[in-house]
């Protein structure tokens, strides 16, 4: 018998005529998390058979410009920290972190 288990996360996107997200929603039962509303996710998985990055990046039309700019330096300051643990490459996480740092800087973003 194998001791492994499954984990479901689930994204439910509502469109409009034009094919556009109006609605995100999100399911991680694990998590705690049941049908929570989203503005943006950005999802990468990787295919060793092609060797490349697949994502899935969506936002609704409702995402604030303002909102877009934390969003992405959070998740920018996220993989760095990711980038670190997986590969042990602290000089190079350190870089990720500078450039971080650049980028809320450019943006205006620290306060």
């Amino acid at each position: 018998m194998s001791d492994t288990s499954k984990s479901e996360i689930k994204f439910l996107v509502e469109l409009d005529q034009n094919r556009v997200p109006e609605k995100i929603t999100w399911t991680a039962q694990d998590g705690g998390v049941e049908l929570e509303e989203t503005n943006a996710i950005l999802v990468s998985v990787w295919d060793s058979k092609t060797q490349e990055t697949l994502r899935i990046d969506l936002w609704t039309k409702e995402m604030p410009i303002d909102e877009m700019k934390l969003f992405f330096h959070q998740t920018l300051v996220a993989m760095a920290a990711t980038f670190e643990r997986a590969t042990q490459d602290e000089k190079m996480a350190s870089t990720m972190r500078d450039f971080c740092d650049y980028f809320a800087e450019k943006l205006e973003l620290k306060r």
